[in-house]
């Protein structure tokens, strides 16, 4: 093997941060083609939408992202070689046959699409179950779930399990929230007082233990009562402790405190869309101002969509010997897609203006995730520096 590509399968974030970029780029232009009746799309335009945000963009960040931190947390060598350069063919295999879903057929299309989750959650499951690493097992199950909920996805886009496809959704977009919520909740504050320390500051971040317990609770039980009962009061309640409870935890790690690195700032950013969008969910079960599909944006493009470009951002800087420091095109990126976001979470209030703001959105999450790969391209194909 030739000395480039044994760098870029050295680590999983190398392969997996840089396609994630260029999906995000790609998946939104296709979106916008469609909805101007540029492209007629896959089958079913609206569930393939959801999926490849969710399977394709999502999961490849996660899957660049846990299994370099898994490294880490075990002791264990990282996956590289040819087993990354299998997982990384499985996951550009189902981005093809989604792709091509109105062209092949259900049976076809599913069999591609499972190998990428259940490759994913069998080597998190043989990194975490080899060291003994207990702490971690909660990953474990996470993206179990994820592929099972991804199995159930495609027995309902077969026909087999009647609207099934609907909520594997839902409950994969939950899911990923309470991993967001476990990861951002080890993460954040560890950084945020490791870079507070560094300049002298005894003002740490705080983390309470009950909250924490509670804050995830109450995501998974918001996340269950959203899917399954989404109008109901009980989804109000839910929403709204889930809502309360992120704050709370959020005001406690400092954020404000990190303005002057926004590598740093975005994840407190990233994270602050869970309580703002939880919020627009128990007002939408409630019939208050925001329909739906604001709450859902705010949480799938706001605290997903922001959180993965923080992560990508960051993880190979420290992992390539760089410093951690957002360079003034990164901090362009971020304020681009924060405007974005809210854009995106304000367009069902637009009325005429509605599909305006939908193109501007778009437009600014390409360009974010486009400056992203074009200032990241060299830095995960090349070499660690000295």
């Amino acid at each position: 093997m030739s000395e480039r590509p044994q760098i870029f399968l050295s680590y999983a974030f190398r392969p997996f941060f840089l396609v994630n970029g260029l999906f995000a780029v790609v998946v939104a232009f296709l979106w916008i083609m469609i909805l101007h009746g540029q492209w007629q799309g896959p089958a079913n335009v609206m569930l393939w939408h959801a999926h490849e945000m969710l399977v394709g963009f999502v999961m490849a960040a996660m899957a660049g992202f846990l299994l370099t931190a898994i490294a880490t947390w075990t002791g264990r060598p990282p996956l590289a070689g040819q087993p990354l350069g299998w997982l990384v063919a499985a996951w550009f295999g189902g981005r093809v046959a989604m792709a091509a879903s109105g062209a092949l057929p259900a049976w076809a299309v599913a069999p591609i699409d499972l190998v990428f989750p259940l490759l994913l959650f069998l080597l998190v499951l043989q990194e975490i179950a080899t060291a003994g690493n207990r702490r971690n097992y909660p990953l474990i199950a996470i993206t179990a779930v994820l592929a099972l909920l991804n199995l159930l996805y495609h027995l309902g886009a077969a026909g087999v399990l009647v609207n099934a496809e609907r909520t594997a959704l839902y409950l994969m977009t939950h899911t990923i929230l309470l991993l967001i919520t476990v990861i951002g909740g080890r993460v954040i504050p560890n950084f945020t007082a490791n870079w507070l320390r560094g300049r002298g500051r005894t003002d740490l971040p705080g983390n309470n233990a009950l909250v924490d317990r509670l804050t995830i609770l109450s995501t998974l039980l918001a996340g269950i009562a959203a899917t399954f009962l989404p109008l109901h009061p009980v989804a109000a309640i839910l929403t709204i402790c889930a809502a309360i409870l992120h704050a709370v935890r959020l005001s406690a790690w400092r954020g404000l405190a990190t303005r002057a690195e926004p590598l740093l700032l975005m994840l407190h950013v990233a994270y602050a869309w869970l309580p703002v969008g939880y919020g627009l969910m128990a007002c939408a079960a409630l019939g208050w101002v925001f329909p739906p599909t604001a709450a859902l944006h705010a949480l799938t493009m706001g605290a997903m969509g922001s959180m993965v470009l923080a992560m990508i951002t960051r993880v190979p800087l420290g992992h390539t010997g760089r410093s951690l420091h957002a360079s003034l095109s990164i901090a362009m990126a971020y304020a681009v897609l924060t405007i974005a976001v809210a854009i995106r979470v304000l367009s069902p209030l637009a009325g005429p203006a509605y599909q305006v703001m939908i193109d501007a959105s778009a437009a600014g999450w390409m360009l974010a995730f486009a400056i992203f790969s074009i200032r990241y391209w060299p830095i995960l194909t090349r070499q660690r520096v000295s």
